[in-house]
């Protein structure tokens, strides 16, 4: 498997992209915690 390149793909895509993928990292970090504590 190739190493991840997160890299903005031109443009709106891409960059939309990075932020839900961010946004949805975030919401699954904080349910994880929210389970362990």
């Amino acid at each position: 498997m190739a190493p991840l390149q997160v890299r903005p793909l031109g443009g709106g895509v891409g960059c939309l992209m990075m932020i839900l993928i961010s946004v949805v990292a975030s919401v699954v970090l904080t349910i994880v915690l929210n389970l362990l504590l």
